[in-house]
């Protein structure tokens, strides 16, 4: 699920020497890809889960032979844009709401673009007055939806006064009709050159309410999709500065990993696959869950990561199976903590877009859930091969997304790159659910 809130504390404070996006196209011209730029795998489809296979051991020895081997697949990735090479043109960017109503309701003062995330030029609002000032107006999609419409005016000739930019909700079914029709107006009659920026950070199966957004109400997307307008994913590795730091989250002595198998979990469903593959593995091999999850015990007052620390392995396991849908399961509960993370979610070619092929296990490489526990053990009892799954370290650290500081300065960034473009969704539900 999309996250709450932040937790600083755990942040890279780090940003890359150079653009991410001229490093990723190093990566692509010294041929480290393999296949073709650009194409995924869709045909593969997850084989017997827990059904149990005698040729367990060869399926282990099989894997050594190429889940091992690290490969950087980011130069097929669109770019991540750090600092503009000319000054950046002065943007008005308003948040509509504070997502998932603020951190305990207070509403946030916006961030430094330009001390955290190198963005000059920025003007990030949260007061509606401002509304005809902006340049772009962000609408977070789980607020969209949870309650009664909720737009701005349509917007005239006429300049229009502070009390008529108060937001107008309806109880009643004519009224909230009635805004909506408005709304559609307004896709047309929005201040001159304003773009509206559609930001999602859940999957398709956790986004009610898509189909019942007018056509063309949109200009842009926002989200973790690496084919969005603003592509925001929940994490991304870059190259550490000088080789001698250690990167945020340099997993601990071995020593210190007195557990095998780490799970954090607290939205639990017996019908999600992760669930359902849960139950089969620990047939096979001991996993200790912790969270909110009916199975699972309190996270210890150290904290998550120093939990998952003590861990060799952690389950980084998806909600729901979406393309690109990576999230903090991987980025921080895994790889800020040092654990090995055994992922389920979009195949395996989806994942090596983003991180190099060595440093994940994949459910998909094991022909059941015997056999993945079965190469877990193997791990276990040779400490050499499992070190292979850190080597990435030695040359990248993590970042981790700041929500929703992160996703706000990088629609004002991209309104100053590409904001005279002139686009709208014609179907954002059909775009986001294929």
């Amino acid at each position: 699920m999309a996250p709450a809130g932040r937790e600083r504390q755990y942040e890279s404070r780090c940003r890359p020497s150079r653009s991410v996006d001229a490093w990723r196209a190093e990566a692509a011209a010294s041929g480290l890809c393999m296949g073709t730029p650009g194409t995924r795998q869709r045909a593969r489809v997850r084989r017997g889960w827990g059904l149990p296979r005698s040729s367990s051991a060869l399926a282990v020895a099989g894997l050594l032979g190429t889940a091992l081997t690290a490969c950087i697949c980011w130069g097929q990735l669109p770019p991540l844009p750090w600092a503009s090479p000319t000054p950046p043109r002065p943007v008005g960017v308003l948040l509509w709401w504070e997502p998932f109503g603020g951190r305990g309701g207070h509403p946030t003062s916006p961030p430094d673009c330009n001390l955290r995330f190198n963005i000059s030029g920025c003007r990030l609002l949260t007061d509606r007055a401002a509304y005809g000032e902006a340049q772009a107006v962000l609408f977070h999609h789980r607020d969209l939806v949870k309650g009664p419409p909720d737009w701005p005016p349509p917007w005239g000739a006429q300049v229009r006064t502070d009390e008529a930019l108060e937001p107008r909700v309806f109880d009643d079914q004519e009224g909230a009709a009635m805004l909506a029709g408005e709304a559609l107006e307004t896709a047309g009659s929005r201040p001159p050159g304003q773009r509206w920026v559609w930001m999602n950070f859940e999957s398709p199966s956790h986004s009610p309410g898509l189909r019942d957004l007018a056509k063309n109400l949109f200009n842009w997307t926002l989200s973790y999709r690496a084919d969005s307008d603003v592509f925001v994913p929940y994490g991304f590795l870059y190259p550490r500065s000088h080789p001698t730091d250690q990167p945020p989250g340099l997993s601990p002595p071995l020593a210190r990993k007195r557990g095998l198998v780490a799970w954090v979990v607290s939205h639990w469903d017996e019908r999600q696959a992760r669930v359902r593959y849960y139950r089969q593995l620990i047939q096979h091999v001991p996993v200790d869950v912790f969270g909110r999850a009916a199975t699972g015990k309190p996270v210890p007052a150290s904290g998550l990561l120093h939990t998952v620390a003590r861990y060799k392995f952690y389950l980084a396991f998806e909600n729901s199976q979406h393309v690109d849908y990576i999230t903090e399961k991987l980025w921080r509960n895994a790889f800020l903590a040092g654990a090995v993370p055994v992922v389920l979610g979009p195949d395996r070619a989806n994942y090596e877009r983003f991180v190099p092929r060595g440093s994940f296990i994949h459910v998909d490489d094991f022909p059941s859930a015997a056999s993945l526990a079965a190469y877990l053990l193997f791990l276990d009892r040779n400490l050499a091969v499992y070190r292979r799954y850190f080597h990435w370290r030695r040359s990248y650290a993590v970042h981790i997304t700041s929500f929703w500081d992160e996703p706000w300065c990088r629609t004002c960034q991209a309104v100053q790159t590409f904001g005279d473009q002139a686009k709208s969704i014609p179907n954002l539900a059909s775009w986001f659910e294929r």
